[in-house]
């Protein structure tokens, strides 16, 4: 997979995807990631990726131009159109889910869209993006965030990334169920001790007592 990152503040990725599971899946060729600057996009010696917005009201709203240009110049010729997408992070989108996860991960590439400011033109929703995607219902200063929540998100899907890739069966929201409850050693801590069922050998009961655990979380939660 392919993903590229368009963004007025390339310098925050840096650090987040040279280390763990990002990195690893960099390393053995299963991912790749492109930063690329708005600014760079643009066509004037101020490089504004923002203007005013018409009919007035506060703040400064993403010039579509730009982001046109930086999409447009992005997309792979050689990967059929259906086999990319488009996505802008804004707070208006459809809330990031499992099941949309393993959605994108069918894309060989995938462009992300950072909003910021006021928001972009709308021209850039209507004609340019083939979706949108929230990571929840709060608003934060951009989109550079949740665009590194996708990213970590879709790697943990690719094939041959996790070391174990049983763990993806089991972890949160696989079934549509929680996680259930972890201990390691040590088995007595401050006189709170590990369920006994774990320590009994049984692979029958534990999954049992597992399946219980988490639909009990679920409920709560």
């Amino acid at each position: 997979m392919r993903i590229d990152i368009i963004t007025i503040f390339p310098q925050m990725f840096e650090d987040v995807f040279s280390h763990s599971i990002i990195k690893r899946a960099q390393d053995k060729g299963i991912l790749e990631v492109f930063i690329h600057d708005l600014r760079d996009y643009t066509q004037d010696k101020h490089r504004k990726v923002d203007a005013s917005p018409f009919g007035g009201g506060p703040g400064m709203v993403m010039r579509p131009e730009p982001i046109f240009r930086a999409v447009e110049s992005v997309l792979v010729p050689h990967i059929p159109r259906d086999k990319q997408r488009v996505i802008l992070l804004s707070p208006q989108g459809k809330l990031l889910s499992q099941s949309m996860a393993k959605r994108l991960i069918r894309f060989r590439q995938v462009i992300l869209v950072c909003g910021r400011y006021e928001g972009v033109d709308e021209r850039v929703r209507d004609f340019l993006v083939d979706e949108e995607v929230s990571i929840g219902d709060y608003v934060l200063s951009g989109g550079e965030i949740p665009a590194m929540v996708v990213v970590d998100c879709l790697t943990r899907l690719l094939p041959g990334v996790l070391g174990d890739e049983d763990s993806k069966k089991f972890e949160s929201f696989e079934g549509g169920l929680l996680d259930f409850p972890q201990y390691t050693r040590p088995r007595k801590f401050r006189g709170l001790e590990v369920p006994r069922v774990l320590l009994c050998g049984d692979h029958k009961k534990i999954e049992a007592w597992r399946r219980r655990q988490a639909l009990k979380k679920t409920k709560e939660n």
